[in-house]
């Protein structure tokens, strides 16, 4: 994941603190939002069409905002010295009231969810964020989520964890240490209580309607419920009905049960004179207000995707040239880039191919940046929003290429399996072998190889165990079809590679899966145990080292299909509309079937490649994402006559 950027004026779409007692709510369809990490930019033209078009609410009003809370049995209590929740405990005339010292006032804590907090959410910052209207084109599902990812959400949590902490803190000097808490906090409603109150109060106005705000005013009246709670009159169980009411008649009707938990956790808390419950209760009420918020956002995100998609080569146009004009975003980097990617183009591959029309030379360059050998490249800054993106790519890329090499390295061990089987003449045995071993061109001795992933004991000594007879598994036989075996093991190994485990680079994952693949391999072979430690040490050396002639090789086939493969999605994508090449890229395939291109071995027998599905889909996502890339930036950054180009309000003048 590329590291986030501390950007100015930026707000990162994260997890606001969830209540850790209360019921999870019921998820919302889609993959997690990835975090933005471009600012919004400072866009002055209006949307009020595209915000008034995508202002529809997640449900119809189900319930009266303005209805207040059942008339039987209201919670009204007069100070009481015997009541832990009662809202009046202690007689505010009880004790004098001392002024704080200014030096003793502190700054008070911030709920972890706010309308500042939220306003991302706002269908205007959604509309002129560049970072996720460039994104919304390649994720059928994106969507934003409550995130505590990472270092930031643990201090995330942290912080919100203290505000409630602090909460039940001054609630409960408030019951049982009137005096301290009056000396801290006099009459100011600056303590977490009364501001807790004032954020939920600022996040209910952004979800209900213009007509409703004036009775959210009579109902959540702040100043006037904290002179109630001073005077032990107020009805928390009253406002938690009226709460709930407000909240059914706007949210989702998925949210209902998480509403009601809300209630009852309120209730009961000032009810059975329960603080933590109470606390667990407010913590329920700032989480639903949350997800509530987030179901606004999404639901305006699917409706307003095909208006932001067919409108993203002319935003982002217009957004690069000013920042280009205004010295903020400097491209000589990709136009040297894709100088060198012509020169590099004319002396492999001459005229462009017809398939890609006037961008043979950006998807040559472009897919030649994810080969493995290529890691060492910087990405072109103009890919500023699809790092990520080509990161993924660069790793699919490997994993494909990497099983390539260890499919090879199977059909050379078996080549030599057959002839050395019992039915070949034993006299061509060695010379196949010592054929076979030479094609791998390695440095290190097999004397001083890695030793084997498996161990094997002297046959017949007291320490031997099973595995020193090795037994060659019934699915590898002899008169089984070739080529259904070889992929047999290429789904294995794919198989295998899927239940590895995470690491930080997608070499070093493969540094560490080499001995497994090694032995499924081995078992795919009718070889001696003895060979085991030779074959591991072939394939490591094989993986180990892109910049061979051997893995280098293997690359170039890779690309060369991948290329075929690339050539028929372009023609197939770059006739189409922003929203057609949207649903058609991102949608369920088929893999092609292009001409066959397998390589020949050294039988004169051609290898069939055993990775269509991973190729096509490699090429499926890059043509999808170099189109877009190239209706952007193909005046901006790769054209001759880039200098003329100006911007226009409504469109690009050339």
């Amino acid at each position: 994941m590329v590291p986030e950027q501390e950007t100015g004026g930026s707000i990162e779409r994260s997890r606001r603190q969830l209540s850790t007692s209360a019921p999870c709510p019921p998820k919302t369809e889609g993959e997690p939002l990835k975090e933005s990490e471009v600012p919004p930019s400072n866009q002055e033209e209006t949307a009020q069409e595209i915000v008034q078009a995508s202002q529809v609410s997640p449900r119809q009003c189900q319930a009266d905002p303005r209805a207040s809370a059942p008339e039987s049995a209201p919670l009204t209590r007069n100070p009481s010295s015997d009541s832990a929740i009662s809202v009046g405990a202690v007689s505010a005339a009880a004790s004098p009231e001392p002024t704080l010292p200014s030096s003793l006032h502190t700054l008070p804590l911030e709920p972890p969810v706010t309308r500042s907090t939220l306003s991302e959410l706002d269908v205007s910052k959604i509309i002129h964020n560049p970072k996720l209207r460039h994104d919304i084109n390649f994720d059928p599902e994106l969507h934003f989520r409550p995130n505590l990812d990472g270092e930031k959400g643990r201090r995330k949590q942290e912080k919100a964890n203290q505000f409630w902490r602090t909460l039940k803190q001054e609630l409960s000097e408030f019951i049982i240490d009137r005096p301290t808490f009056i000396y801290k906090h006099g009459d100011s409603d600056e303590w977490t209580l009364p501001i807790l109150l004032k954020a939920v109060k600022d996040i209910i106005q952004t979800l209900v309607p213009q007509r409703d705000r004036q009775f959210l005013e009579e109902g959540l009246n702040v100043e006037l419920l904290m002179q109630q709670f001073h005077k032990g009159v107020a009805d928390l169980e009253k406002l938690a009905m009226w709460l709930s009411r407000v909240l059914k008649s706007h949210c989702a009707p998925m949210r209902d049960e998480w509403v009601d938990t809300m209630y009852n956790q309120l209730s009961n808390g000032n009810r059975n004179m329960d603080l933590d419950e109470l606390v667990t209760g407010m913590r329920s009420l700032l989480s639903v207000l949350e997800a509530m918020k987030l179901d606004v956002a999404n639901h305006q995100i699917r409706c307003l995707r095909p208006v932001l998609i067919e409108d993203t080569t002319h935003f982002e146009q217009k957004f690069f040239l000013k920042r280009m004009e205004s010295g903020k975003t400097d491209i000589s980097m990709s136009r040297q880039w894709y100088k060198e990617a012509e020169q590099t183009y004319a002396d492999s591959r001459g005229r462009p191919s017809q398939s890609f029309g006037d961008m043979g030379v950006f998807f040559d360059g472009l897919s030649r940046l994810m080969l493995p050998s290529a890691w060492d490249e910087r990405l072109p800054n103009t890919f500023l929003f699809d790092e990520e993106r080509l990161m993924k790519l660069r790793a699919d890329v490997l994993d494909a290429i990497n099983l390539e090499v260890c499919m090879r390295v199977y059909e050379d061990f078996e080549k030599i399996g057959r002839r050395c089987s019992p039915a070949a003449p034993s006299s061509g045995c060695p010379s196949h072998v010592e054929d076979i071993m030479d094609r791998f061109d390695f440095n290190t001795p097999p004397s001083i190889s890695r030793p084997s992933s498996v161990v094997h004991s002297a046959a017949g000594s007291a320490t031997s165990s099973p595995r020193s007879s090795f037994v060659l598994p019934s699915y590898v036989a002899p008169k089984q079809d070739t080529q259904t075996k070889a992929r047999e093991l290429f789904h294995t190994l794919v198989a295998l590679l899927q239940t590895s485990p995470p690491a930080s680079q997608p070499s070093a994952r493969w540094q560490m899966m080499a001995p497994s693949m090694a032995l499924q391999i081995f078992r795919f072979v009718n070889l001696p145990s003895t060979a085991l430690p030779e074959l591991e040490a072939r394939l490591a050396s094989a993986l180990g080292d892109v910049d061979s002639s051997y893995y280098r090789d293997v690359e170039e086939s890779f690309h060369t299909r991948l290329m075929a493969d690339l050539g028929l999605r372009v023609r197939e994508f770059k006739g189409l509309s922003g929203v057609a090449l949207f649903s058609v890229a991102t949608g369920v395939r088929v893999p092609s079937r292009r001409p066959a291109t397998g390589d020949r071995d050294t039988d004169g027998a051609s290898r069939e490649p055993y990775d269509d599905a991973s190729i096509d889909d490699i090429a499926t996502r890059l043509a999808h994402l170099g189109i877009l890339h190239w209706r952007v930036w193909s005046q901006l950054a790769y054209a001759d006559d880039v200098d003329q180009m100006t911007v226009d309000d409504e469109s690009m003048q050339i």
